[in-house]
This record gives C-alpha cells, sequence and structure tokens, in this order.
C-alpha cells in the first residue's frame, strides 16, 4: 500500500519571480514546504541561471501544469557576440570565438529567419532525454551528441536594446518547448559571429506575470502563514484559454468520477476542450460531446438541449 504524502489540501497557483543560481525545482520544494502543501508542480522549467516567472502548481491545479505550458511566454535575454559556448550560455566554456560584430540593420534582418514556425536544435546541455538519460547528464561526461531538431512557434522576437557591439538586447514570445539559448546560437552563426545567451528572464508565461511573482525571500518571510495562502491564486487561472461550462451538483458527482453528464454550454464545437464548473468551482476537464453517452476519456461532456 502506497504511503500518503504529508501536508495540506492546498489548491491554486503561487507565481514566483525565480533569482538565478537555482534550480525550478528547488523553488517548488521550498513552496511546498512554505504553504505545508501536499502535492505541488510547475509550469515550465527555467534553467538555474534564468530569472523571472515560475508558476507553482498546488494539488489538483498540477492537473492544469499541460494547459499553462502549452501557452505562449515571453522572455527578455541578452545574446552576447563573438563567443559561442558549449552550454551556449554565460555558464559555459568557450568554445569557439569571433572577432566580427554585426550592425543593428544586420540583427534585424537575420531575426525574421527566427519568426514564425521554426526548427531548433535544444543545447547539448538540455533536459532532453536519450535511450532515457538527460543529455546534460551525457554532455558532463564529455560526450558530444546528435540533437534531434525540434519544432517551435515563435510569435515575435524583436530587438530592443543595443547597450555596445558585443550585446544585443531581445525580447521574444514562443509557443512551448523552446530553447532561447538555440535561439541566441543560432542568431550568431546566421550572422557570422557566434554568439550565447548573457542572460535570460521570463517576463510572462500563460496569465502569470513575473511583476505578480512573489521573491524567494518574501516566500521565506510568510512561509507556513496565512499571509502566503493570501498570495495563492485560483484553480481555474491555468484555464484561462479553455472554454468554460458550468453544471449541476448531480452531474459535478458524474463528471468527478469519469462520466458523461449534461452541462450548460454555448457556443462550443463539438470535440472541443473545455472545463466545467459547479458553483463556481472547477469540476473536470474534459472534451464537449454533444448528444454522445459513450466516454471515450475521462471527463467527456455532454451538451444539454
Amino acid at each position: 500500500m502506497a504511503r500518503k504524502r504529508k501536508g495540506r489540501d492546498i489548491s491554486g497557483w503561487l507565481v514566483v519571480d525565480k533569482p538565478a543560481g537555482v534550480t525550478s525545482t528547488s523553488v517548488v520544494n521550498k513552496v511546498r514546504w512554505a504553504l505545508q502543501a501536499r502535492k505541488a508542480g510547475h509550469a515550465g522549467t527555467l534553467d538555474p541561471a534564468a530569472t523571472g516567472v515560475l508558476a507553482v502548481a498546488l494539488g489538483e491545479a498540477t492537473k492544469t501544469v499541460p494547459y499553462v505550458t502549452d501557452a505562449l511566454k515571453a522572455y527578455a535575454f541578452s545574446v552576447r557576440f563573438g563567443q559561442r559556448t558549449n552550454t551556449d550560455d554565460a555558464e559555459g566554456e568557450v568554445i569557439a570565438s569571433s572577432d566580427l560584430r554585426p550592425s543593428e540593420d544586420q540583427i534585424k534582418d537575420a531575426l525574421s529567419q527566427f519568426v514564425g514556425d521554426v526548427e531548433q536544435v535544444p543545447p547539448q546541455y538540455s533536459a532532453v532525454k536519450i535511450d532515457g538519460e538527460r543529455a546534460y547528464k551525457r554532455a558532463r561526461d564529455g560526450e558530444e551528441m546528435e540533437l534531434a531538431a525540434r519544432p517551435l512557434w515563435v510569435e515575435e522576437l524583436l530587438l530592443t536594446d543595443r547597450p555596445d557591439d558585443d550585446h544585443v538586447t531581445l525580447e521574444m514570445v514562443c509557443g512551448k518547448g523552446g530553447y532561447v539559448r538555440s535561439i541566441a546560437r543560432d542568431l550568431g552563426e546566421a550572422l557570422g559571429c557566434h554568439g550565447h545567451v548573457a542572460w535570460l528572464r521570463r517576463t510572462w508565461s500563460g496569465p502569470f506575470r513575473a511583476e505578480d511573482g512573489l521573491s524567494m525571500d518574501e516566500v521565506d518571510e510568510m512561509a507556513q502563514s496565512p499571509e502566503l495562502d493570501d498570495h495563492v491564486l485560483p484553480l481555474e487561472l491555468g484555464l484561462e484559454d479553455l472554454p468554460q461550462v458550468r453544471c449541476s451538483q448531480e452531474a459535478a458527482a458524474r463528471l468527478r468520477n469519469g462520466n458523461a453528464a449534461p452541462v450548460v454550454a454555448h457556443d462550443i464545437e463539438f470535440g472541443a476542450e473545455c472545463w466545467a464548473s459547479c458553483d463556481g468551482q472547477p469540476v473536470a476537464i474534459g472534451q464537449f460531446r454533444a448528444g454522445s453517452m459513450d466516454p471515450t476519456r475521462v471527463f467527456n461532456l455532454e451538451g444539454a438541449s
């Protein structure tokens, strides 16, 4: 019999403005301790050197994490020209260098090839799995790997500052699975001068903003107090991009047990993913299947006539 994890049954989101030098996992562990939560996770890893919004999901909110990780997110970052590193950021060893420095117009022209549907190869030091092992573990052992390119949607990539010849500051809005370090590396190669990320900050992720996040010091100061509870955001924020349907108490009981049930819905297409609420509280996530009583997956919803 599995042991039941200790802690409170608290559900919702706590937004943290992650500092540099700590892992995303360590932030989650700190938040879980501070709130004495039974269950916690996060919506999208940030590299240890990166800062910015890290949305920590608590309790039932962990079930909505995929909907936040699938949402658009924004980054501000600096590219250091003239050097390529083995980690594609400032933490790594310089493995190639160049005296060439592009002009601002050349940079702007090159940025266009990284907008829209692009393919990018993850950094050697990344969490991508190869035969069940993380790439960064193999890289630390000196192994050089052929990593497959992955698709990425880049909504926007803009030059916002050119403080000196060696550096440029960019802002990017992109979809799930993007590696900013790969963008910096590939931009440097496209410009013929090499490049790596000098610093990186995630400014927003889905509905969550870095400026609304707590610092780690604030989490420590309010740990295990009602004051910290007041900063926990509603679970349904993670479902912002899904349409909402409403149901009765009886229907809610059926949905919680994985059965189809009638809901009140407006302008939702057959097969669309949505979430159901009862008396203002989230109940289930599933597909809207009007007229179907044969659930093909957990939390299917049948539209009321």
